[in-house]
């Protein structure tokens, strides 16, 4: 009877005392979740590259072909806007991979 009651105690002061290191310790897994803010990486962002491409597209195509030229400038910019925004996204990203 002695050595039970020994034994529940004995257990108890052990589930206690894991689930004290548990709260206070800092675990390593949520210090891995940790990630960088890329700051090349946001709609606000994305919005001025590829407005910048499109108007400028738009001034190059009007200069070139008129109206017309302008629309199909505009578009063409856009695109290669877009293509540069998800450059610059996808180079921070691989520059800072694994720090």
């Amino acid at each position: 009877m002695h050595r039970t009651k020994t034994l529940r105690m004995m257990s108890l002061l052990l589930a206690v005392c894991l689930l004290s290191m548990t709260l206070f310790l800092p675990s390593g897994e949520a210090q891995r979740r940790r990630r960088r803010h890329n700051p090349q990486a946001g709609k606000a962002k994305a919005a001025k590259r590829i407005g910048i491409g499109t108007a400028a597209g738009a001034g190059a195509g009007a200069l070139i072909n008129g109206k017309k030229g302008a629309l199909i400038g505009a578009g063409a910019g856009a695109g290669a806007g877009a293509v540069y925004h998800y450059h610059k996204k996808r180079q921070w990203r691989r520059r800072h991979r694994n720090r």
